[in-house]
């Protein structure tokens, strides 16, 4: 889920107005549907591998390992570009507040999935583009219609209905999969305004910095010596996130956000999966429903925002 998969499809979204963005690439809608479930897959490795290593160390190692090990991923996803260019932004304090953004987020949710199953917090995580909705009213000045109003209640009903509150299955857990969600919505906001300034090459830089300095400074007071194989499983979890993000700006990169958001719906199954098969985790009836429930919410609220689109080029009102 943390694996900052949203930031390909905002930076696709601005590709004809930054230098430096992608552009569309071969194989049109076919490849970027494969593209988003790859990132998909590589996301849920990600998050399972990070559940697995909280049972050793601490989560802030965990989180630190993510950070510093992406930075491998550097040269490959940024390219042989001039490094001196790409440091230069239009707005360096926005480029640190969304990077803390996405580092908040990535801690909330490695502790939640220590407490809880990974689809369970996976499911509430998604609520995230439904709080897109919402906060683009007050932050970006966005209109939305009773519609989407609709499909945001809706969803953030169904994150209730896995959360269960006042059922005694509530707990200080289930309440981190929100924060995650919150913080991340807010990073991409975040993201939308930077990239009508900035390059993508020059945004991922700051993500993986600023991440990475941060943690390098907090981890100290949460180290414990790791095992051989904790070293390994910390260096697949920064490669697997810096894979996913360049598999995600592929998919972006090759067909129109819109057509393909839906599809990152497609991780909660991959969740769903790798934690039965590493932990024995199912999820009841209850996080089945309610998952089901966010799914289809956010999968309508992305069409609106589609349709809203072509109204505004045209000329028409939101919906």
């Amino acid at each position: 889920m943390v694996g900052m998969g949203q930031d390909g499809m905002k930076l696709a979204d601005s590709e004809a107005t930054v230098p430096g963005a992608p552009t569309r690439g071969g194989g049109g809608l076919r490849t970027g549907i494969l593209f988003v479930l790859a990132s998909g897959f590589t996301f849920a490795m990600l998050d399972t591998t990070a559940k697995y290593l909280s049972g050793e160390l601490h989560v802030m190692q965990v989180v630190w390992g993510r950070y510093v090990f992406s930075l491998a991923m550097l040269p490959w996803i940024v390219g042989r570009l001039n490094p001196i260019p790409i440091a230069r932004t239009g707005n360096l304090k926005l480029q640190v507040v969304r990077s803390l953004l996405l580092l908040a987020a990535t801690i909330f949710f490695f502790t939640a999935i220590r407490f809880m199953p990974l689809a369970d917090a996976t499911a509430i995580a998604f609520v995230s583009p439904l709080l897109l909705t919402v906060l683009s009213i007050p932050l970006l000045g966005e209109r939305v219609g009773l519609r989407r109003w609709a499909a945001v209640a809706v969803g953030l009903a169904g994150a209730l209905i896995i959360i269960r509150p006042g059922l005694g299955v509530a707990s200080w857990a289930t309440l981190l999969p929100l924060a995650t969600a919150f913080a991340y919505t807010l990073y991409q906001i975040g993201t939308r305004k930077l990239t009508q300034i900035d390059a993508p090459a020059t945004i991922f830089l700051y993500t993986g910095v600023v991440g990475a300095l941060v943690m390098s400074a907090v981890v100290p007071f949460f180290w414990s010596t790791p095992s051989s194989s904790a070293w390994l499983l910390m260096a697949t979890t920064g490669l697997l996130g810096g894979l996913g993000h360049y598999l995600i700006i592929q998919a972006f990169a090759r067909s129109p956000a819109s057509a393909l958001a839906p599809f990152s719906f497609v991780s909660i199954i991959w969740t769903t999966c790798s934690g039965y098969l590493v932990f024995g985790d199912l999820p009841d009836a209850a996080t089945i429903s309610g998952a089901g429930i966010i799914i289809a919410s956010g999968i309508f609220v992305f069409y609106r925002e589609s349709v809203a689109g072509r109204a505004d080029s045209g000329g028409g009102r939101h919906a």
